[in-house]
């Protein structure tokens, strides 16, 4: 029995290109629970976290390096769709800025919010996050620090959208992701035993002098109205980051990386 081969396509027509483009729509990625990811780099880290894809596409030609060729054999080993496409059809499915040679499709991994943590443990939860930019950055700070997750409340972006996993930098296959309601959050949040820490315009107490309780679940609110009143209640202890310019705020993913690195310093230490 013959080994697979990439199948050729030219046409920018073709059903399995259409079904591929159409995954920029957040309705069929969600329909689908598929995903795409763009580049060489990000298709290394997807092999390391155990993640296969369901279809590799790559523009003719391109496939010639060591890196290449081997992501070329493991999609086919395990079953994709493989696709070597012409220029013209690669154009039509790749991003428009910085456009990558290869990219592939995947499952969606969603976790269900966890039913045990361990004395060290740090968790982040985001508020009805809204740009995609910002959640893809902060996925990738959660998996530099070492966090264990991120838990998306309410009306979130998607994190599987195409801005927030190229943002991701290949850490969303490496980071636990759920998604929750309001009321399921704060339902779970009830039984966490360490701290949970807001950030607030409001709060008194610095950011960086806060003893902080472990287990930690970190709750940022979203760009712009910050914590919901009800999810402000929730937090067990309130920490703001002071501003010594004109502005009140940071932008969410550099707040929410300044806080993780403070509340994981203990842990970061080499």
């Amino acid at each position: 029995m013959s080994a697979p081969e990439p199948r050729v396509i030219t046409s920018l027509t073709n059903d399995r290109i259409k079904a591929i483009r159409a995954l920029e729509m957040r309705k069929v990625r969600r329909e689908t629970g598929l995903f795409v990811a763009e580049g060489a780099s990000i298709l290394v880290t997807a092999r390391e976290a155990g993640f296969v894809p369901t279809s590799l596409v790559y523009q003719a030609g391109s496939a010639g390096s060591p890196v290449a060729r081997s992501l070329v054999a493991w999609a086919l080993g395990a079953g994709a769709d493989v696709l070597e496409v012409s220029e013209a059809v690669l154009a039509k499915l790749a991003s428009k800025e910085n456009p990558q040679a290869m990219l592939g499709v995947f499952r969606q991994r969603w976790v269900e919010l966890p039913a045990k943590t361990a004395g060290d443990d740090c968790w982040l939860a985001l508020e009805e996050v809204r740009d995609p930019g910002n959640l893809g950055t902060i996925v990738r700070t959660v998996d530099a620090v070492g966090a264990k997750g991120v838990i998306l409340i309410g009306n979130a972006c998607d994190p599987y959208s195409r801005e927030a996993v190229r943002a991701t930098m290949g850490s969303v296959f490496a980071v636990p992701l759920v998604k929750t309601s309001r009321e399921a959050f704060l339902a779970w949040r009830a039984d966490w035993r360490g701290d949970v820490v807001g950030t607030h315009l409001d709060a008194r107490e610095d950011f960086r002098r806060a003893a902080y309780k472990g287990p930690v679940l970190l709750v940022m609110g979203s760009e712009g109205p910050g914590l919901s009143d009800s999810l402000t209640r929730a937090c067990s202890r309130l920490v703001k980051i002071p501003m010594a310019g004109k502005l009140d705020s940071l932008n969410l993913a550099v707040a929410t990386a300044l806080t993780l690195y403070q509340i994981r310093g203990g842990a970061l230490r080499m």
